[in-house]
């Protein structure tokens, strides 16, 4: 049963845009410098990824301190989650590994495109219907308010009530603090009245702890083997999403399923 949102609160990256091409170029900077921030020694051990192919991922950064060429060609995997995988439990190192992204994307930033060509027409539906909208990125506020207002033709600052990147708090996806944040500035409490839509397993999980509904948005367009490994459902991994949606259209569906304020 999903509860029908009063407020939808959306990833950036690889959920409303593409920024895909600066971000690698500045991860494949990040990870070159590895060795100098410490970091190297401090990857998980293959042995506790959460898949085969994320220790494999592991062992290549390993060997040879960059992505590979097919997860860049894929542009299926955003840095919160492949810091995620590459330093697990280690909050610590991914902090380090964030702060150094940050300084590295600056200068790589170019273009940017809406991940879906109505994505706009979306947010102006969604803003129709009456939903309160929010941003939450791990990105920094420079980066985001940059991008923001250089994309389409205005803009999409005024699509939102609210906008928080990760330096407006202390703890980054997949903690919840981002979420609560938002929530805060709209006098909101957290609630399943609140969507969380996000492309990546770190939003997911940041949703779940946040205590509000997370839309998993797969715009890498998963299979459902794929999802079933990323959502083991295990102890360790124990967060899945509440709905899976392809594309805008759907997320528009799924409300729209909704009249009375619950789907099943």
């Amino acid at each position: 049963m999903l509860t029908y949102p009063k407020v939808i609160l959306f990833d950036w990256h690889a959920t409303l845009v593409d920024t895909y091409d600066a971000m690698y170029h500045a991860i494949d900077d990040v990870l070159g410098k590895f060795d100098r921030l410490g970091l190297l020694t401090r990857l998980t051990d293959p042995e506790h990824s959460r898949t085969v192919e994320d220790a494999k991922l592991v062992e290549y950064v390993r060997k040879t301190r960059k992505l590979h060429p097919k997860i860049i060609a894929d542009k299926k995997i955003s840095r919160t989650d492949l810091f995620e995988v590459l330093f697990d439990v280690d909050e610590d190192a991914k902090e380090i590994a964030h702060l150094e992204f940050n300084k590295c994307y600056g200068r790589h930033f170019d273009e940017i495109h809406p991940f879906e060509e109505d994505t706009d027409l979306m947010l102006i539906e969604l803003r129709e219907m009456g939903m309160k909208l929010g941003v939450i990125t791990n990105r920094d506020r420079e980066f985001l308010e940059r991008e923001i207002n250089v994309i389409h033709v205005n803009g999409w600052t005024h699509y939102f009530e609210t906008l928080v990147c990760g330096d407006d708090v202390i703890k980054r996806k997949p903690a919840p603090d981002l979420i609560f944040k938002s929530l805060k500035k709209m006098d909101m409490n957290p609630g399943l009245d609140c969507w969380y839509v996000g492309d990546s397993t770190t939003d997911t999980v940041s949703a779940k702890r946040a205590g509000v509904t997370n839309i998993f948005y797969n715009g890498a367009q998963w299979d459902q083997n794929w999802l079933d490994k990323i959502f083991p459902g295990t102890k360790k991994h124990p967060h899945k999403p509440d709905a899976v949606v392809n594309n805008n259209k759907e997320i528009i569906q799924l409300i729209k399923s909704c009249p009375q304020g619950c789907i099943e």
